[in-house]
């Protein structure tokens, strides 16, 4: 089997199709950046957060304004007939902000409801993976390791008691000898033991997924099979599409869909273990929606991350290449606060974490190395640093004020009166 293009970097180094190998599919909002956008900053970095969004949009602007018409026309009698149109065009406005908002501007919670929409895609977001598929720092990384499947209780609605008390439950069950306080040691194998619950979750729906491209459950899955359920949806006439591929006829696709499903094919090659035959049994197919689950897409995986953010094409990563923003100049004080800290936050993780020698370069094998999910030394790292962000007392052990006080970094969700409650929900 011919190894694929971006495994070979035979595509242009400025080369970026209009969709990611990896998608789950996103809406891409303007820049309000002034200039070019070239190779992964095209599209991991103006989708990072919303951050490059300068200023209210279109649509917010709109629902300003229909609110201002409600609020007049409520004031005066004779009008109030004009209200229910006015909040009926709220809805409809609302409703076409929420179709257009990006997958990855949303947290890892709104990321899972949406998930079934686009199930027999690869997702973009790996749970308990430090990088996203596009390059990205994974922003939710810290509360994944944390919380493991057990987010429940932490919403922004959440009652605070209960949260408190959930979270002290976790601590209680984070702090193996029972004395109240937690070590880097039991912090590693917390991780460890969360993100193998992640591992099973991804096993179990991949599971769904691979019985739902697989209609004759003969335990292998065709690259035409997964292809012909792919463009059912989007839309196409499934059985129109199996029988054309079946006579070997020409598909009516727009370029966009078959620019996705050459990078689809790519990926599913790399799955495909040897001797190849574009057929994936169960085991390959989790690989191919999840690799962090094998060693060979993992490494697949890192190529793509490098090629995308690589500039001189030596196939490693400078401090530079790695924290580089896109081309142009930022309109506002709001984009620029967000450059910078896109340019700390990365700067960080590359010298503390990825470069592990320490010598200003990451290389395959080290970046390979601080992906790997199941790496216990990263595990311990991770922990150590976790500890550290909120060890105010400096004893390189975390106490329950600590994890009450910082617990928007570990749960997403910031909880008050931590010293008050502390010895109570104890």
């Amino acid at each position: 089997m011919a190894a694929p293009a971006s495994s070979l970097g035979g595509r242009a180094p400025w080369h970026r199709p209009a969709a990611r190998p990896f998608p789950e599919e996103r809406w891409l909002r303007p820049s309000h950046r002034v200039g070019g956008v070239t190779g992964a900053q095209a599209l991991g970095r103006s989708a990072d957060s919303g951050r490059r969004e300068g200023g209210r949009s279109w649509l917010h602007l709109q629902i300003t304004a229909v609110w201002t018409q409600v609020a007049m026309v409520s004031r005066q009698p004779l009008l109030c007939s004009w209200t229910p149109r006015c909040l009926w065009l709220l809805g409809v406005i609302l409703l076409m902000d929420a179709s257009a908002r990006p997958a990855n501007h949303s947290s890892v919670r709104e990321r899972m409801g949406t998930r079934e929409e686009n199930e027999i895609l690869p997702p973009d977001h790996l749970n308990g993976v430090k990088l996203e598929m596009d390059g990205h720092l994974n922003k939710d990384f810290h509360q994944e390791v944390f919380l493991g499947k057990d987010t429940d209780g932490f919403e922004e609605d959440a009652e605070p008691r209960r949260s408190r008390r959930k979270l002290m439950v976790i601590f209680s069950k984070v702090d193996v000898n029972t004395d109240r306080r937690i070590s880097a040691k039991e912090m590693q194998h917390w991780i460890m033991e969360k993100t193998a619950e992640h591992f099973q979750e991804a096993i179990a729906e991949s599971k769904v997924h691979f019985q739902a491209v697989d209609p004759d459950g003969d335990g292998h899955v065709s690259w035409d099979e997964y292809k012909v359920k792919f463009l059912a949806s989007k839309g196409h006439n499934e059985r129109e599409v199996a029988e054309k591929i079946k006579n070997n006829e020409e598909l009516k696709i727009d370029e966009e869909t078959q620019e996705v499903l050459e990078n689809l094919k790519d990926r599913w090659y790399q799955a495909d273990k040897p001797p190849s035959d574009l057929l994936l049994t169960e085991e390959e197919f989790l690989s191919f929606l999840h690799p962090e689950h094998s060693r060979g897409m993992l490494q697949f995986m890192v190529r793509e991350i490098v090629r995308d953010l690589d500039q001189d094409g030596d196939k490693q990563l400078s401090l530079p290449e790695f924290i580089s923003l896109p081309v142009g100049t930022v309109e506002n004080q709001q984009g620029q606060d967000m450059d910078d800290s896109w340019v700390r936050d990365r700067k960080k993780e590359f010298e503390e974490l990825i470069d592990a020698d320490h010598n200003g370069i990451v290389t395959m094998a080290e970046l390979e190395d601080y992906m790997d999910p199941m790496n216990e030394y990263n595990a311990l790292n991770e922990a150590k640093q976790m500890i550290a962000i909120a060890d105010e007392n400096q004893n390189h052990h975390l106490e329950p004020e600590e994890v009450l006080k910082y617990s928007e970094f570990f749960t997403g969700s910031k909880l008050m009166d931590y010293a008050r409650n502390v010895h109570e929900e104890f």
